[in-house]
C-alpha cells in the first residue's frame, strides 16, 4: 500500500477509504431526491446526468476500497476523479448551496494525508472554480446565493487552513518520533553491541523470570544454538548448589534487594557435567516509578569460574602442604644448631657427637635446598620463562650427565653405565625442561639403589629418540605406580622413608614432560628396580 503524506498512518488511511466508501452512496440518494422534486434544485439538469455521476462514483468508491492503491499515481489518480466527480455533483445535481457542500472538507483531508500542501491548495483551488462556476453559469447572481457561495467557500478556505496546520504539526511530530526512534534504535543496537562483546553472559529477565535480552556468551557458557528469548529462566538455567539440590534463580532474585553476588551454584548440562559459576543478580527499577521497590525485572551475569575456582583450591592445599613440608626440616635444623651451640661451650663432648649434629642440620638443608629448587623448575615451567627451544646434541647431553653423575653413583659403590648410539642426532626443546627430567630420574635411581647399577641410554628408532633411566633399586609397586607422579606423594614403604625425599621431583617431571610435548612412561618391579623413559622427535633442518 502507498504511504505517503504528512498525516498517513494506516488506521487513518482505513478511515478515509470507509468514508470514501459509504459518502458516495449518500451523496446518491440525496442526489435523488432533488430529481423527483422531493428538494428543489435549480442546479439539477437531468436524472441521466444524475445516474453518471452516482454509477461513475459509486464504482471509483468500490474500486478503492477493495483495491488498496500502492502507487503515488494510483491514489492521485482516484483523488483527482473524485473531486471531478464532486465539482460536477454541485454543478449540475445541488448546486452550492447544500450541506452537503461541507463534504468537501473530507477531499481536503485526504489530500494532505496522501500529499502535502500544494495538494490541499489545488483542492481549494478545484472548489473555488465550482463556486464561481456555480455563480455565472447559472445566472445565481443573487445577493443570497452569492453570499451563500462564498461562506461555504469561506468555510473551506477555513478547513484548508486547518488541516494544513494539522499536517504541518503531524509532520513535525512525526518528524520528531522518527528521530526519537531512530535515537531509540541507535542507543538499543549500541547496548546490545557492547552487551554481545562482553566475555561474560548476560542475561535480562521480565518480572516474571521470563528472558528478554541475552548476548551470544550466554549461548556459548549453556552450549546451545536455540534462541532463549521468551523463555523462563528456571528452565533455561537449572542450578544446583554444593549438595547437589536445586537452586531456582527466581527465588535467589526476589531475595535481592541490590546487586548480590552468588559463587557457590553449578550449572547442569543435559550429560550431567557440572560448571561452577559466579552469578551476579541485579534488579532493575525504572526511576521515574513513586515506589522504589518495584522491580521490572533483573539482570543476571554468569562467569564460568571453574577452572579458577579448582587453581584456588589447588593453591591452597600447596601453601598448606609446602608449609608442613618446610616446618619439619627447619624445626630439625633449628634444634640441631641450638644443641651444637650449647655442645660447643662444654669441654667434654665427643667429636663424633658435634659431627653428627653438623651432619644431620647439613642433611636437612640438602632438604630444603632439593625443595626449593624443585618447586623454582615448577614455577619456571608454569610460567614459561624457560620455553625457549634449542637444538641439542643428544650424544653431548647425554655424556654432560654420565660426567657429573657417574662419581656420586661411584661413592655409593653403585655401576653407572652410558649406552648411546652414535648416530642419534638432534632434538629441538628446551635444555633447561630436558636436563631437569634426566636430572631428576638419574638422583631418583642412585637414591633408591642400595647396590647393583644405574644406566642411562638412549636410541633411536626413525624419527624418534627414547630417553631411559634404568636402575636395580626397590623399584615401585604396582598400586603406588600412579601415585607416585602426584605432587608430594611419598611411597609408604620404609626404604623410601630411609631416604629423604620433598614428594615434587616426580610431578615437577610431569610438568616438564608436557611442555616438551612427551609422556612419561614407568617400568616397575617391587625388588628389582624401576625403568623411567620418554621419547622425542627428531629434530630435521628445513
Amino acid at each position: 500500500m502507498y504511504t505517503g503524506g504528512t498525516g498517513y498512518s494506516p488506521q487513518v488511511a482505513r478511515i478515509i477509504s470507509f468514508a470514501a466508501l459509504i459518502v458516495p452512496f449518500i451523496l446518491t440518494g440525496y442526489g435523488y431526491l432533488h430529481a423527483v422534486n422531493i428538494i428543489d434544485s435549480k442546479n439539477f439538469i437531468s436524472f441521466e446526468m444524475l445516474t453518471l455521476i452516482s454509477v461513475s462514483w459509486m464504482i471509483i468508491a468500490v474500486w478503492q476500497f477493495l483495491v488498496p492503491s500502492k502507487t503515488r499515481m494510483t491514489v492521485a489518480l482516484r483523488l483527482s476523479l473524485y473531486h471531478v466527480l464532486a465539482a460536477f455533483y454541485l454543478l449540475f445535481v445541488t448546486g452550492i448551496v447544500t450541506p452537503f457542500a461541507a463534504c468537501w472538507i473530507l477531499l481536503l483531508i485526504t489530500a494532505s494525508v496522501y500529499f502535502n500542501r500544494l495538494a490541499v491548495l489545488l483542492s481549494v483551488a478545484v472548489f473555488l472554480i465550482t463556486v464561481l462556476a456555480d455563480i455565472f453559469t447559472w445566472g445565481n447572481v443573487s445577493v443570497s446565493t452569492v453570499l451563500y457561495d462564498l461562506a461555504v467557500l469561506v468555510a473551506v478556505l477555513i478547513c484548508a487552513v486547518v488541516v494544513m496546520s494539522m499536517g504541518r504539526a503531524q509532520a513535525i511530530d512525526r518528524s520528531e518520533l522518527r528521530r526519537s526512534h531512530e535515537q531509540e534504535v541507535l542507543q538499543r543496537d549500541r547496548i546490545l553491541t557492547i552487551v554481545n562483546n562482553l566475555t561474560d553472559a548476560v542475561l535480562s529477565t521480565d518480572k516474571r523470570g521470563i528472558i528478554r535480552v541475552y548476548n551470544a556468551a550466554s549461548l556459548d557458557l549453556l552450549d546451545t544454538n536455540d534462541s532463549l528469548n521468551g523463555h523462563h529462566i528456571d528452565i533455561v538455567l537449572p542450578l544446583v548448589n554444593a549438595e547437589n539440590k536445586p537452586v531456582e534463580v527466581t527465588t535467589l532474585a526476589k531475595s535481592v534487594t541490590s546487586s548480590q553476588i552468588f559463587d557457590d551454584v553449578w550449572y547442569v548440562f543435559d550429560d550431567g557435567e557440572r560448571t561452577r559459576l559466579e552469578m551476579t543478580i541485579s534488579p532493575i527499577r525504572k526511576t521515574f516509578r513513586r515506589t522504589s521497590n518495584t522491580e521490572d525485572g533483573h539482570i543476571i551475569i554468569l562467569r564460568d569460574i571453574t577452572k579458577s575456582k579448582s587453581l584456588e583450591e589447588e593453591r591452597d592445599e600447596f601453601i598448606s602442604v609446602v608449609s608442613h613440608e618446610l616446618r619439619t626440616p627447619i624445626t630439625v635444623v633449628e634444634g640441631s644448631l641450638s644443641n651444637l651451640e650449647v655442645m660447643i661451650d662444654k669441654d667434654k663432648v665427643s667429636k663424633k657427637v658435634l659431627r653428627d649434629a653438623v651432619d644431620l642440620a647439613h642433611d636437612q638443608i640438602l632438604y630444603l635446598s632439593k625443595m626449593v629448587n624443585d618447586l623454582s623448575t615448577l614455577s619456571r615451567a608454569e610460567r614459561g620463562t624457560a620455553d625457549v627451544k634449542e637444538h641439542i646434541d643428544v650424544q653431548s647431553l647425554l655424556k654432560s650427565l654420565y660426567d657429573t653423575y657417574a662419581p656420586h653413583a661411584h661413592e655409593k659403590g653403585l655401576a653407572f653405565d652410558l649406552d648411546a648410539g652414535a648416530q642419534l642426532g638432534q632434538v629441538e626443546v628446551s635444555r633447561l625442561y630436558l636436563e631437569e627430567l634426566l636430572q631428576n630420574f638419574i638422583t631418583n635411581s642412585i637414591k633408591y639403589t642400595k647396590k647393583g647399577s644405574v644406566k642411562l641410554t638412549a636410541s633411536r628408532s626413525g624419527d624418534t629418540i627414547t630417553f631411559a633411566v634404568k636402575d636395580t633399586g626397590i623399584g615401585i609397586s604396582k598400586s603406588e605406580q600412579a601415585k607416585v607422579f602426584e605432587k608430594f606423594y611419598r611411597s609408604e614403604d620404609y626404604r623410601t622413608r630411609e631416604t629423604g625425599g620433598t614428594g615434587l621431583g616426580l610431578y615437577v617431571v610431569t610438568k616438564l614432560a608436557r611442555k616438551v610435548g612427551t609422556e612419561i612412561n614407568l617400568k616397575s618391579r617391587l625388588n628389582h628396580g624401576s625403568t623411567f623413559s620418554f621419547t622425542l622427535p627428531v629434530y630435521k633442518e628445513k
